[in-house]
């Protein structure tokens, strides 16, 4: 399974990048806010720190865009050209499906966000999407099943031999990320907050305590 870092703090990208082998990054306008930086400049800086490599950096379009796939579309290929390794997010819906399908035929992979439906998601696939980002962390906050949603989506992909990869975002807790994992979607994407968390407990943290304890009464030579 790959993690992507969901963030546009060029700090956190480092530090993921560097500690966690993370092999992408996803940004939004939320997230492009709180790098305090404009944002061609950040997903600019973002996309020279994974340049010569696979990773890939999620750029979202104008959301205003949404309902007119040629705006999608214009935006996409201006963006697409800034770097390789972006792919160009657009939201779960009609005009965003379309879009999606003319920038795949011009070779330009897409990222189908705001996905909240095992249907989305099939015809997110159906389009062509390089990656499909259905969001767990809203649906759950709102009492829906996401561990089922999750099954439909792989499911779905497995079924018709879809090449989009399930890169299941909105993840807000450890638990999520093991979900995920044991349902067989393909990538997880998830806060730099969120990965710290998961990557710690507090059993570990005693255990590292009490060796400690012993290494320091122990002679070394």
């Amino acid at each position: 399974m790959k993690f992507f870092l969901d963030s546009a703090i060029v700090e956190e990208v480092r530090h993921a990048l560097e500690l966690w082998n993370i092999d992408g990054v996803t940004t939004n306008p939320r997230h492009v806010q709180a790098s305090g930086k404009p944002f061609l400049k950040v997903i600019q800086e973002i996309g020279a720190m994974v340049t010569g490599t696979d990773k890939t950096v999620s750029v979202q379009t104008n959301p205003a865009s949404h309902d007119d796939y040629r705006a999608i579309v214009e935006e996409g290929r201006r963006l697409a050209k800034l770097s390789p390794n972006f792919v160009i997010k657009m939201p779960s819906t009609e005009h965003g499906f379309k879009a999606c399908s003319i920038l795949k035929q011009e070779g330009i992979r897409s990222n189908l966000t705001l996905c909240f439906s095992p249907t989305q998601g099939l015809q997110a696939m159906r389009m062509g999407a390089h990656f499909l980002s259905p969001f767990v962390g809203w649906k759950e906050s709102n009492a829906e099943d996401t561990d089922q949603f999750v099954d439909d989506l792989v499911a779905i992909r497995d079924n018709f031999g879809f090449t989009t990869e399930i890169l299941v975002a909105a993840v807000r807790t450890g638990r999520q990320i093991t979900y995920a994992a044991v349902a067989g979607a393909d990538i997880i994407t998830a806060s730099f907050a969120v990965y710290q968390d998961a990557f710690t407990h507090p059993y570990t943290d005693m255990g590292l305590k009490k060796f400690q304890e012993f290494w320091d009464k122990t002679p070394y030579e």
